[in-house]
């Protein structure tokens, strides 16, 4: 057994059904005062990737290890198109460990307060972990299976 402690906290000012329906949003990650120390030499970075612990998925959906994209319906994706993937194949917060991870563009920093723009988490949601966005980090050429390039088609995304 480990224990993740909370470094922070995600603030959107929108409610859950409209983050569902924009994908990502503007918003504010709070830091917690004992760990404000760790933003030193943080300004500058254009983008951070934010990890955060999925805490309103409840005990039932963190047994999901099977999923299918059904909210690409609505972005126009044929049922038919969307197959049964193993949950690690995807993003789905209905995971065993709901741990989240973003990538957000940082619009400024004001004393704890990051401003971001990208948000696709809820409004309250913990914040474990901050790293920066570098280069290195940075991913050419990937590969991703048929049905991945299938259903980027209908979306008009590379893959």
């Amino acid at each position: 057994m480990f224990e993740l402690i909370p470094i922070g906290l995600v603030h959107t000012n929108i409610k859950d059904e409209e983050l569902h329906q924009k994908g990502s949003v503007d918003g504010i990650i709070e830091i917690f005062p004992e760990f404000k120390e760790g933003l030193d030499a943080l300004n500058g970075f254009s983008h951070l990737i934010l990890v955060t612990y999925l805490d309103r998925v409840g005990v039932e959906d963190r047994r999901t290890l099977k999923i299918r994209f059904r909210h690409l319906q609505r972005a126009g994706v044929p049922l038919n198109v969307l197959p049964e993937v193993g949950v690690f194949a995807s993003d789905s917060p209905h995971r065993p460990n709901p741990i989240g991870i973003s990538i957000v563009e940082v619009q400024k920093f004001d004393e704890g307060f990051i401003h971001v723009r990208g948000l696709d988490v809820y409004d309250g949601t913990p914040v474990i972990d901050i790293k920066p966005y570098t280069p290195f980090r940075k991913v050419q050429n990937i590969n991703v299976p048929e049905w991945f390039s299938k259903i980027s088609s209908y979306l008009n995304r590379e893959p």
